[in-house]
């Protein structure tokens, strides 16, 4: 409950980023292979921002 207003850290949006990529690349795979190894292009990059991120934090 308290949570409620809290904003959300860059890496918990690259997070949910990621996550909703890999969803969508997922979807997409049963359909269109090339839109779908797009989508996990676009979810490997957010991926190296994250991995970055957490590099710098440490």
């Amino acid at each position: 409950m308290f949570g409620l207003f809290k904003k959300k850290t860059e890496l918990e949006k690259l997070q949910e980023e990621y996550k909703k990529l890999q969803k969508e690349s997922f979807d997409l795979s049963k359909s269109n292979r090339q839109k779908s190894d797009a989508k996990l292009k676009e979810a490997d990059d957010v991926a190296k921002k994250i991995d970055r991120l957490k590099a710098e934090n440490n």
